[in-house]
């Protein structure tokens, strides 16, 4: 598995494009891989800045990003060698780079793009291979066009600022009147990014290798998915995920959830469109946090962190239940921030006064609530936001957030008297001073109804979903269902046939050192690592020497002690990757970082830099690159020679 961003050849413009993918197929060909995985491809482009280079964000699931041009094949007349002869340095020094410069490449791309589709443009748009990719693509293709001539004309691709909040097919009849050049100069890179990589596609074929794609569970808020289909989309809501190992406050994605009441009238024709249209480029897909299918995280927009969120559709605890397990006082107590004169002294030690001052009233009995300016965590958010970025200010609107987290209860916005549990709400403060004989009733309804109430609504929400996902196109899907998984999910992926994925380090089974590889199903996948999560080389790192040696003897089964050393040996990481291969899955797939790191040569000294995305961190920036080039890769004889035979000794 690798993103196409950390693709590195000698040719490449500081960034893998699509034509690196056939230096890529050639290496699988060379150690008998079968399959590239890879992030997803679609145009983020929101804010022409770093901030973009987050490929789970995609502006559109059917415009491809136009940082995987090769820009080298736009043109072969002379003023286009000229210019590209000009660009040379900043090419060099951009992918002389140890990590992707998002916005240099971009910057550079689109200067080149700009002036060879002025000297293109006619012969392109008069061929009949552009009119019959515009015919076939052009439900999409308008709106996309329109959406990024508009998005550059507003400064913002914030669609509720614009004139133009709604998407309507008179808009691109105007667009056609006063911008079109900005408008086709949209479809010209489109229509190339389709050829070049239908181009790899072909040439991966030939090589007896497939790609398998990445299908994203939301998308961008100000897209033009969006923009063109408002109905079919929760703009009220955000998607996340709740806390886990990565994120003790849990993940807000800011992704608008799902209106599937409505898109069930529609007979899902978005998703169908979006699978068959994904289908032109790979032989399989990952569908990203397919759990999704059965329930999301929602999260209001009032909030910033995911541990305010719920789970959508849910069967919520009603007021009647509540008081029946002895609540006898107002239920504000539960679902009001639990702010007690205590607990800021406790919080903010000497500082209590001028920071309750600042943003908090006084109630009775030494309680307190949030001024109306920071009654929420979106708008202490906005406040801070205005703040110098210091090290006490980043403290103290933590410390705040986590005051307007300290409930037990978070209040159903659609239904009056109905609540749904806060995730981890026994080790919130709000919690902690109740009763224990309250906090035990309490506990025993929050068990129901995360672990027994929801099972049967949520296999049924995705037995009327997923069937018709997966019959939208012939790839072959894979789901990846790790995280707070409901019960029913095994069951489901089983019976429509849709692979699972398993990583070792992180077993489906709560209390369990590792997953057992020897035991997973066949239609599985499975993978020592991925892109959300440290590769072997960080993980075994993280491990405490204890944690290290149990590992050692009782998961790789090998005598005598762990290896001591402040790094993962090749030859440890290859048992690694062995055992994953040995695996009855279906498919063992492997993080590039994985499987060059069985070389100690090809260590990369920074190991945090092999991680491609901390989760935890909603401001991460994609920019990981292989440290070597695809033509060195291909030279290391020895290297792909082992790892051929690995995986023939294996019988893959």
């Amino acid at each position: 598995m690798v993103p196409v961003f950390s693709l590195r050849s000698n040719r490449s413009f500081g960034v893998g494009d699509f034509s690196d993918l056939k230096k890529a197929v050639l290496w699988a060909a060379a150690t008998g891989q079968k399959l590239i995985q890879l992030l997803p491809i679609h145009d983020t482009t929101a804010t022409h800045s770093w901030r973009d280079s987050y490929p789970y964000a995609a502006i559109s699931v059917f415009a491809l990003h136009p940082i995987y041009l090769d820009v080298t094949k736009l043109s072969q007349k002379q003023a286009a060698q000229k210019l590209l002869a000009s660009m040379e340095p900043l090419r060099q020094k951009l992918n002389a780079a140890e990590a992707v410069d998002y916005e240099g490449v971009l910057k550079a791309k689109w200067q080149i793009i700009k002036a060879l589709f002025q000297l293109e443009k006619e012969t392109v748009f008069k061929s009949s291979s552009y009119q019959a990719f515009f015919e076939t693509n052009k439900d999409w293709l308008i709106p996309y066009g329109c959406f990024c001539v508009l998005r550059d004309k507003y400064g913002t691709c914030d669609f509720t600022t614009w004139s133009e909040t709604r998407y309507e097919p008179q808009i691109a009849t105007l667009l056609n009147t006063l911008d079109q050049e900005a408008l086709l100069l949209h479809y010209y890179v489109q229509f190339h990014l389709d050829k070049q990589l239908k181009e790899a596609v072909s040439f991966a074929h030939q090589h007896h290798c497939i790609f398998k794609g990445d299908i994203a569970i939301g998308v961008f808020k100000n897209s033009v998915d969006v923009w063109q289909n408002q109905s079919l989309f929760h703009v009220d809501a955000q998607a996340g995920a709740p806390p886990d190992d990565f994120s003790v406050s849990g993940q807000n994605w800011g992704f608008p959830t799902y209106n599937w009441p409505r898109m069930k009238t529609a007979h899902y024709q978005w998703w169908k469109s979006r699978l068959s249209h994904m289908q032109q480029y790979f032989d399989a897909t990952r569908i990203d946090h397919i759990l999704g299918f059965f329930r999301i995280w929602s999260i209001p927009v009032s909030a910033v962190e995911g541990i305010l969120g719920y789970f959508q559709p849910a069967i919520p605890v009603t007021e009647n239940e509540l008081r029946a397990q002895g609540v006898h006082f107002s239920l504000e107590r539960l679902y009001r921030p639990y702010i007690h004169i205590k607990e800021l002294k406790k919080v903010f030690s000497e500082s209590y006064q001028k920071i309750t001052d600042e943003f908090l009233n006084a109630e009775e009995e030494g309680f307190f609530s949030f001024k109306p300016d920071f009654d929420t965590q979106r708008k202490l958010d906005n406040y801070f936001r205005k703040r110098p970025d210091s090290t006490y200010h980043k403290w103290l609107r933590q410390a705040l957030l986590d005051l307007h987290a300290s409930v037990v209860l978070i209040q159903d916005p659609n239904k009056q008297g109905s609540f749904h549990f806060r995730f981890n709400m026994q080790f919130t403060s709000c919690f902690k001073t109740l009763h224990s004989s309250l906090q035990q009733s309490l506990n025993a309804l929050y068990h129901d109804y995360f672990f027994s109430r929801q099972d049967k609504l949520w296999q049924k929400e995705a037995m009327e979903k997923l069937p018709i996902i997966k019959n939208a196109s012939n790839m072959l899907i894979c789901g990846e269902d790790l995280g707070f998984t409901p019960s029913s999910v095994p069951q489901v992926m089983r019976d429509l046939g849709l692979l699972g994925l398993y990583v070792q380090r992180m077993p489906k089974i709560m209390g369990q050192m590792a997953e057992d590889l020897s035991k997973v199903p066949y239609l599985s996948v499975v993978s020592p690592s991925t892109h959300d999560t440290s590769s072997l080389r960080g993980w075994w790192l993280s491990l405490s020497r204890q944690q290290q040696q149990l590992y050692y003897q009782q998961v790789l089964k090998q005598p005598g002690d762990a290896p001591i050393g402040h790094d993962l040996p090749g030859w440890l990481n290859k048992l690694i990757i062995r055992q994953n291969l040995d695996a009855p899955a279906m498919w063992s797939i492997f993080l590039l970082q994985d499987l060059l790191n069985m070389e100690d040569s090809l260590h990369i000294s920074e190991v945090d830099q092999e991680q491609i995305n901390h989760p935890e961190n909603p401001d991460q920036y994609w920019r990981y690159r292989m440290p070597v080039t695809l033509e060195q890769l291909l030279e290391l004889r020895d290297f792909n020679q082992g790892l051929r035979q690995l995986i023939a000794d294996t019988g893959r």
